[in-house]
């Protein structure tokens, strides 16, 4: 009930915009998780095409989150909402229609692409809306979106059984829905655009230092987050022998999620500043890895051995989600701070396209560490590499905040005294 009175007590926009984030989630955890083994069985391509294929479609979005963000300060973050998903919309239409190597790196650069356009657009949007309740604004975005990250696979699953195009189509028209309800409720607000040119915003961005060493701290957060999708299914698989497993974690989230998120960010607003509780959430994400390492490369022998040993790895994966729980809502509060309020948009768009570049960048070390751990007979190493990821971030985030480089939190403004 908490969650749906704090849901109900935002303004008709944002409840579009969270409602939005779990539309988006579930349109593409519900086709993109299953695009690899579609692209290698289904059309026989090789595992270096679908790696192209699937590489295009990662650095149309990572790599141009700064083109989204700057649009959305210049055009309005509504006008580039209402784009990303439309283009998604085409994309993720286009992988239902074509079985050819151009028609599908046309499809994931538009949906790789349409990414890059709304995500720093919507946390702009948000943003600037919420006022003081950032906060719990961005708290209910980070349930909408686990909760959508876990109905579209289980939709997916459901879909496939009838084919991977029966996949993309939904996928495909749930955003057009989405397109005609942002174009139909969100208000067109008037832009006035930053003075200068756009490489004037990006030098700027990248001119502030606190914000740039804040979003280099923040890259572990980045990498143990996506572990939620390597490291923690590959580990409950392996501790359980059992592949529904790795379901298991995602269901571990999203009720955690559901029942403690605003309760935690109500709580730790009120008891602290924010650099405080984004140091203490990356450490808690760093320690998630640890109650998986002591059963790390242990086979199972037997059901009642096999519920053992999942009991770590879903303590793991709880404490993950309480440490992502304790320290996004906080960061999303804290981006548009480090400048002027014209230029919200970049600051998301080039945070996005930092941490986009760190996961990509710590999954492959987390990946060697598997491949290594298991070569070797040290089935640990992954998860200390996350353990000491997530530290260093810790630290990182800790040292700006004793140095006092992140912004502090304006006094709320008194209402003026009545005379009576």
């Amino acid at each position: 009930m908490t969650t749906w009175h704090e849901f109900r007590g935002f303004p008709l926009a944002i409840r579009l915009l969270l409602v939005n984030q779990l539309g988006v989630n579930t349109g593409f955890y519900l086709l993109i998780p299953y695009l690899a083994t579609h692209l290698g069985e289904d059309l026989g391509m090789s595992a270096a095409v679908v790696g192209i294929v699937l590489g295009v479609r990662n650095l149309s979005q990572q790599g141009l989150f700064i083109i989204g963000g700057s649009a959305a300060d210049r055009l309005g973050a509504r006008r580039v909402i209402i784009a990303g998903c439309a283009l998604r919309t085409v994309g993720f239409a286009l992988f239902s229609l074509g079985d050819g190597l151009a028609v599908l790196l046309a499809a994931s650069v538009l949906s790789g692409l349409a990414g890059a356009l709304f995500n720093p657009a919507v946390r702009a949007y948000l943003a600037q809306e919420a006022g003081e309740r950032k906060p719990e604004a961005f708290a209910l975005f980070n349930v909408f979106a686990t909760t959508g990250a876990l109905i579209g696979p289980l939709l997916g699953s459901a879909l496939l059984l009838v084919d991977f195009r029966a996949s993309a189509l939904t996928a495909a028209g749930l955003f057009a829905v989405l397109t005609v309800a942002q174009a139909l409720v969100l208000p067109d607000r008037e832009v006035t655009p930053p003075p200068g040119g756009v490489l004037a915003d990006w030098r700027q961005v990248l001119g502030n230092r606190a914000f740039v060493a804040f979003s280099l701290a923040m890259v572990g957060m980045f990498t143990l987050e996506n572990q939620l999708y390597l490291l923690l299914p590959a580990g409950a698989r392996g501790a359980t022998g059992w592949d529904g497993a790795a379901g298991l974690v995602f269901l571990v989230g999203t009720l955690t999620n559901l029942a403690l998120q605003l309760r935690i960010t109500r709580a730790l607003k009120r008891r602290g500043s924010r650099g405080r509780w984004i140091g203490a959430g990356l450490a808690l994400m760093a320690l998630a890895f640890v109650p998986p390492m002591a059963v790390a490369g242990a086979a199972p022998d037997g059901p009642a051995d096999a519920v053992l040993h999942a009991l770590p790895v879903l303590a793991g994966a709880l404490l993950l989600y309480l440490g992502v729980m304790v320290a996004q809502p906080f960061v999303m509060e804290l981006i548009p701070t480090f400048g002027r309020p014209e230029l919200t948009g970049t600051y998301f768009g080039l945070f996005y396209m930092v941490s986009g570049v760190a996961a990509a960048a710590g999954n492959t070390v987390v990946g060697w560490a598997m491949d290594t751990g298991d070569d070797r007979g040290h089935a640990w190493l992954p998860w200390l590499c996350c353990v000491l990821f997530g530290l260093v971030s810790a630290a990182g985030v800790g040292w700006l905040h004793r140095a006092r480089a992140l912004p502090a939190r304006p006094e709320p403004v008194p209402a003026p005294a009545v005379v009576s």
